[in-house]
């Protein structure tokens, strides 16, 4: 059976344990997590992530940060990034995907979504 690794970046117990729980429905899940972009990035250096999603606003550092960072590293520029937010104005949007999002989603997310997302980006077969 096929294993992805998951890293989740939310700064809040309860979201990220509803991403995590939502990730955890597909077989062969692996997830880690990180509260901030500073936590996802030394996550990063010490694993192989098959996919990120995190969050926009954090603390230490946002996850359009992130998502700059990890598109301009070539270690990690490959990794599909989901950037789940509150903020739901096209300008916000734009800005994640200009910055290489391959996604963005709104919250509340629906789990039906985030597991199509994740499915599509990831080629994982139900």
């Amino acid at each position: 059976m096929a294993e992805y690794h998951f890293l989740v970046v939310e700064d809040s117990p309860t979201m990220r344990q509803l991403v995590v729980f939502s990730l955890k429905r597909i077989r062969g899940a692996r997830i880690s997590e990180a509260g901030n972009g500073v936590e996802a990035l030394k996550k990063l250096s010490e694993n192989k992530f098959d996919l990120i999603v995190a969050d926009i606003n954090m603390p230490l550092m946002d996850g359009l940060k992130l998502l700059s960072i990890v598109r301009n590293d070539p270690n990690y520029a490959q990794i599909p990034v989901i950037i789940v937010s509150t903020e739901g104005a096209a300008m916000d949007r734009e800005k994640g995907l200009q910055l290489g999002a391959n996604v963005y989603l709104t919250k509340p997310i629906q789990t039906n979504t985030l597991l199509k997302v994740v499915r599509d980006l990831v080629k994982i077969e139900e």
